[in-house]
């Protein structure tokens, strides 16, 4: 048995680092990094860092779609993405004097038939799954409910999914009757969802995790930044405090703490060492220069510094 990632809208990631950033002038990049992005192939790149087995899967199309099966290759992850008409987008990060500034394509817009004939292939590939990953957004030309309609596919076989998206995609899911097992919402996106200013007290999380929006969700693991965590457990409730890092490079660090959860799900572990191990596999993401890259060496001294308590 293995993981399904899924990665609906994914890119070939361009990072260009600059000492100066100018506008309306010539900038010339000797540093340049590509890769294959997207929330999902993060997660992906992750897991097979931790040496789980996994499939990666979604949509790609055009020369770019087969720069990121080729990049997929080359690091021996097995990948089976439905072929679409449009081309997959790039997505621009310019590094310059600590800053990040971003150029993200839309990408292709999926047919309505590509939509259908994806649902088709993600049901196929469920019978080899243990645990499903959903990250990122939908690409234009899906509906905001597609999300809805993968997890009813793969709750139909008991295949459970962890989900994270954020806007109108979650909400649909958490207004629908086909839920995840595992959310993973910022507090921004917590507010967002619930329509009122949240911080990162816990009395105030506490009480707007009991929200009916949340019911027949297992999980929520609320991100707190460098305050770590906050999660609900059915009815179980858990601080997660990690102690201070230096941060090299965020980028990524919540696609491997989701990483963390599928793992730990697929592991059978408890409820603290599934915190623990999502949260230390954030934080090694956040000390690397490559996003979706963890060093595995400092695992077990991170790991003991995290105490997760009940709340």
């Amino acid at each position: 048995m293995s993981i399904l990632t899924v990665t609906m809208n994914p890119s070939v990631d361009i990072a260009y680092q600059l000492p100066t950033f100018k506008l309306d002038d010539v900038n010339r990049v000797s540093n340049v990094n590509k890769s294959a992005g997207g929330k999902g192939l993060n997660v992906t790149r992750v897991l097979k860092e931790i040496d789980e087995d996994l499939t990666a899967t979604g949509l790609v199309g055009g020369d770019l779609g087969n720069y990121i099966k080729s990049q997929l290759d080359q690091g021996a992850i097995h990948h089976d993405f439905y072929q679409i008409k449009g081309n997959t987008r790039n997505c621009i990060a310019i590094l310059h004097e600590g800053m990040q500034t971003e150029i993200l394509e839309s990408g292709p817009t999926i047919s309505d038939v590509e939509g259908e004939a994806f649902k088709n292939h993600f049901e196929s590939l469920l019978k080899d799954a243990e645990v499903v990953s959903i990250s990122g957004s939908t690409p234009s030309g899906l509906a905001t409910d597609y999300y809805v309609e993968l997890i009813m596919i793969a709750n139909a076989k008991e295949v459970p999914v962890v989900l994270d998206t954020s806007g109108e995609s979650l909400r649909q899911v958490l207004l629908s009757g086909h839920k995840p097992k595992v959310i993973k919402p910022n507090v921004d996106e917590l507010s967002q969802l619930l329509g009122r200013e949240l911080d990162k007290d816990l009395n105030l999380l506490k009480e707007a995790l009991q929200d009916s929006l949340f019911n027949g969700v297992e999980w929520v693991i609320v991100s707190l930044g460098s305050e770590g965590a906050f999660a609900k457990h059915n009815d179980l409730y858990y601080k997660v405090d990690i102690p201070t890092i230096d941060i090299v490079n965020p980028v990524g660090s919540g696609d491997s703490t989701v990483a963390g959860i599928v793992s730990g799900i697929t592991r059978n572990y408890d409820d603290v060492a599934l915190l623990k191990h999502a949260n230390v596999l954030g934080m090694l993401n956040a000390q690397e220069e490559i996003t979706g890259h963890v060093n595995l060496n400092h695992y077990e001294a991170l790991f003991n510094k995290i105490q997760v308590r009940g709340v």
